[in-house]
């Protein structure tokens, strides 16, 4: 079978509501060297490798979702950079980049591998990482993550940095943990040169942990930080779902992702491909489109079959509740969709 997907003038992946979908969020892998508290749960059940979709297969589904608009792809996990070869991927899909099509290529991590990549992914053609840090205490740190060790984060960030790349902090706010911490780490991305956007925590996972608990409004981290900052609006677009401001006595950027107080699925452009080949057409929702079962016994065809179905089926909004005594819809751990 020639499994090889030809870019071509083919049609735009246009959604029922008329959002053109530019961009693909593609989990690599749902393994991960940290346990975060609102990722997954301590002891997670890992999928088999042998569901896993190979490296080629990916290159060739991504191929396909440039060829119909993908104009970036943010690679995530899990870790993304423990899954074994990662750079082949890395490498192929950065030859594309500045090719007709694709237009940037980015990572998501929580940086402990980046000692070891950082030159390699800069080469690649990586420019942009979101490097996951959610605290600079240690012992916080630690209990966040479930044992790890902030100081190996705090190595990767300088590493990206020292081979050009440029970090943004992502950081969840979490009521019950590093809510009164977030300004200092604020100060502290900005005075490294980093942007840094704060996310409300989303209830993706039955991961055994109370998530109105965890619920921290972006509303009201906004109001306490402007009692010690002064914030300015910013147009700003990313591709992404940050609305940015401007932190007038640090002069850096910082990003609120507030899809519970701020819902953004108006202007959705992403859809979100797992490692087995799932499409999650809406990270709140459950329905999926199976890309795997296309690749292997449709080809080129097959596969973009399942994108007009995908494209016909994503939903308008998600359905997010952390209320007390709310279950989540969406069984998944967030690790298995990237976030």
């Amino acid at each position: 079978m020639d499994r090889t997907i030809q870019l071509s003038d083919k049609p735009k992946l246009i959604d029922q509501f008329g959002r053109h979908i530019t961009y693909l969020r593609l989990s690599v892998t749902d393994r991960c060297d940290l346990r975060c508290v609102y990722c997954m749960k301590a002891r997670p059940d890992f999928l088999p490798k042998s569901e896993l979709l190979t490296l080629e297969e990916l290159t060739v589904l991504c191929d396909a979702f440039i060829a119909r608009g993908v104009e970036k792809i943010r690679l995530t996990g899990g870790e993304p950079l423990v899954r074994k070869d990662i750079l082949t991927l890395i490498e192929n899909l950065g030859a594309r980049i500045g090719k007709p099509g694709l237009k940037e290529l980015c990572l998501t991590t929580n940086a402990t591998q980046l000692p070891k990549y950082a030159d390699r992914l800069a080469a690649a053609g990586i420019r942009r990482l979101n490097v996951s840090l959610d605290t600079l205490d240690p012992d916080i740190f630690s209990q966040l993550t479930r044992g790890g060790k902030l100081r190996q984060t705090l190595d990767g960030i300088e590493a990206a940095t020292a081979a050009g790349l440029h970090v943004k902090i992502n950081a969840v706010a979490l009521n019950d943990t590093n809510g009164a911490h977030l300004p200092d780490l604020i100060a502290w991305a900005h005075g490294q040169g980093h942007d840094i956007s704060l996310i409300e925590v989303m209830p993706v996972g039955e991961i055994g942990v109370n998530r109105a608990s965890q619920f921290l409004s972006l509303l009201d981290v906004r109001k306490a930080l402007e009692t010690r900052w002064t914030l300015a609006d910013l147009p700003d677009d990313t591709g992404g779902p940050s609305r940015y401001v401007r932190v007038q006595e640090t002069g850096g950027r910082l990003g609120f992702i507030s899809p519970l107080t701020g819902n953004f699925c108006a202007g959705c452009n992403r859809v979100r491909m797992t490692c087995t080949g799932e499409l999650f057409m809406c990270l709140g929702q459950n329905g999926s489109v199976d890309l795997r079962a296309a690749i292997r016994d449709g080809g080129p065809d097959a596969v973009d079959r399942a994108l007009d179905r995908a494209m016909a089926t994503k939903p308008l909004q998600h359905d997010f509740d952390v209320s007390p005594g709310a279950t989540s819809t969406v069984t998944r751990d967030m690790a298995r969709t990237g976030g």
